[in-house]
């Protein structure tokens, strides 16, 4: 029987949208991981504290919530998500300067951004090789995502009272850690299979999965790795 030519076509057109989705995404990725590089790299440079750090992650977080969502489809989504990405970046700067204050806080960063770096093309490769649909995973991770952060704020809130769980932070960044590899293996999936066709989005979830990976690496490393 012969196949129906506008099915075809159809295919054929979807199949290159998504690798233009593909392309622009994992390019504007680069650029906003280095942009975070730099940012992350002034705020070292000039010091900037904890507090400082925390209103740049609450603007950041603005931004993506209230901003991003009215602006993906226009050109000023791209300077929301650099905006964006530059302040996640600069609010790194105090925790990197608190592991580089080991002796060996140098080597412990390093060996989270190659970890980071092994783990994302390692699953991200698998999918685009695959093609394997991960879209089944996505009401788990969410779960998961949103018992973590309540198990986070709950360790923040318990510190205040002077209440210290020995291993709980532990346990927690290794949590998160493999959350953030699930939703790298979720969000890619969704990028191949036509279930995001938003570069812009597509790229936050992809930067949003890196960041929070490499921070839980980074603080699993220093608490076994470090030397104070």
């Amino acid at each position: 029987m012969p196949s129906n030519p506008y099915t075809i076509s159809a295919t054929q057109q979807s199949s290159v949208e998504i690798n233009k989705v593909l392309r622009n995404t994992y390019a504007l990725l680069a650029v906003t991981l280095l942009l975070s590089a730099v940012t992350a790299g002034i705020s070292m440079a000039v010091n900037i504290g904890f507090g400082a750090a925390m209103i740049m992650n609450l603007v950041a977080i603005g931004l993506v919530w209230f901003v991003l969502p009215r602006t993906a489809n226009s050109i000023n989504g791209l300077w929301v998500v650099f905006a964006f990405t530059g302040l996640l970046g600069a609010a790194l700067g105090p925790t990197l300067n608190h592991y580089m204050q080991m002796t060996n806080g140098g080597a412990l960063i390093m060996q989270a951004l190659g970890t980071t770096a092994v783990v994302f093309f390692g699953l991200s490769g698998y999918v685009l090789t695959t093609r394997k649909d991960f879209s089944f995973m996505g009401g788990f991770l969410m779960t998961g995502l949103i018992i973590a952060v309540v198990a986070m704020f709950a360790l923040i809130i318990a510190g205040f009272f002077g209440v210290h769980i020995a291993g709980a932070h532990l346990a927690l960044s290794a949590v998160i850690a493999l959350i953030m590899s699930g939703f790298i293996l979720f969000d890619t999936s969704r990028i191949v299979n036509g279930g995001e066709r938003n570069y812009i989005m597509a790229t936050v979830a992809l930067y949003l999965d890196i960041y929070n990976l490499f921070v839980s690496l980074l603080h699993l490393m220093g608490a076994l790795g470090g030397d104070d």
